[in-house]
């Protein structure tokens, strides 16, 4: 049985490429470019033409794979598998306390990409009560690894830490946390 979330055509999409948003932009220039040689086919022959500017990830992803925009199968290609990445790549969130360093993303984007999926995207947001870490979530799983979840699991040794009192029962369930002594 094929991967259904495996493109139609294998190519391969730059580590630079990590939201969704990424790729619409993708789209929208590779729609640029078939539209202005769409045009130019049209136009008086002899006359010299530039192709438009493209951004530096949609150079990078040409040349990835080893495309040549002035064929039409090409930009065919590009087009469908950017549409195919767009809508069925997995989709990994990630939120954070800070908004995190576009050199921080493709690292992580690319550790991702090796270990879990080569199209996987990530959607980044904005948790400011997290403290530190970050909480990762998908279609199914949901992991907390904030500084705020690591002191609410220890919590009571935590306290107990606080107080300055070493702990001689082990926690149960029922146990209420010792009041701070001021």
């Amino acid at each position: 049985m094929a991967d259904e979330t495996r493109p139609k055509h294998q190519l391969q999409i730059p580590y630079a490429v990590v939201t969704r948003a990424d790729v619409g932009r993708l789209i929208g220039e590779a729609e640029a470019i078939d539209n202005f040689l769409r045009q130019a086919a049209i136009r008086q022959t002899g006359i010299p033409i530039t192709l438009p500017k493209s951004s530096q990830i949609f150079d990078e992803i040409i040349a990835l794979n080893k495309l040549n925009m002035l064929q039409e199968n090409d930009r065919k290609i590009l087009f469908q598998f950017l549409q195919a990445i767009h809508s069925k790549a997995p989709l990994l969130h990630m939120s954070f306390s800070s908004d995190p360093s576009p050199l921080f993303q493709q690292r992580l984007v690319t550790w991702i990409r090796q270990q879990m999926h080569p199209y996987l995207l990530l959607q980044i947001g904005l948790q400011p009560n997290i403290g530190a870490g970050c909480v990762v979530r998908s279609t199914n799983k949901f992991f907390d690894f904030s500084l705020r979840e690591r002191f609410k699991s220890q919590r009571r040794l935590l306290i107990t830490k606080l107080n300055g009192v070493e702990e001689t029962e082990p926690e149960s369930q029922n146990a209420k946390p010792a009041e701070i002594v001021s």
